[in-house]
C-alpha cells in the first residue's frame, strides 16, 4: 500500500512576494505542481493543502486531515517565513500534531525541494 502524504502550504495567489522579486504565484504553483506529480511518479498518494492567510487556513487544514490518514506530512516554507506568520504556523503545526500524531512531520526548504523533505521520512 502507497504511503499518503499531505502537503500544506499557503495558496500562491496570496503569498508574499517582495523578498523573492523573481517568483510569481505562477512560477510558485508549477513547482508546486510539479513536486507533487514527483511525488506521485514515485509511488506516493498526495493530498495538496494550499491554505489563506485567515481564519480559514485552520479549517481547510482540519479538514484534510480529518478526510484521511497520513503517512507524512510536509509544511511548507511559506508558513515559516516571514515571521509575521509565526502564529499560523504554530496553529498549522498543533493542528497536525492533534489529529495526525502517527504521521511523521517535515519542511521544504522551497518548492522545489518537497520530494526531499518526504523521502528523508517515508518511502513509498
Amino acid at each position: 500500500m502507497a504511503k499518503h502524504v499531505l502537503a500544506i502550504g499557503i495558496e500562491p495567489g496570496n503569498a508574499d512576494y517582495s523578498a523573492f522579486p523573481q517568483l510569481t504565484p505562477e512560477h510558485v504553483r508549477s513547482y508546486i505542481e510539479a513536486q507533487l506529480l514527483r511525488l506521485r511518479g514515485l509511488g506516493f498518494e498526495v493530498t495538496s493543502c494550499l491554505i489563506d492567510l485567515d481564519a480559514t487556513a485552520e479549517a481547510a487544514v482540519t479538514a484534510a486531515l480529518r478526510d484521511e490518514r497520513f503517512d507524512c506530512i510536509v509544511i511548507g516554507a511559506g508558513l515559516r517565513e516571514p515571521k509575521e506568520r509565526l502564529l499560523l504556523f504554530e496553529k498549522v503545526l498543533n493542528l497536525v500534531h492533534r489529529l495526525a500524531p502517527e504521521a511523521a512531520i517535515c519542511f521544504n526548504t522551497t518548492p522545489a525541494d518537497t520530494v526531499e523533505a518526504v523521502q528523508r521520512w517515508v518511502e513509498p
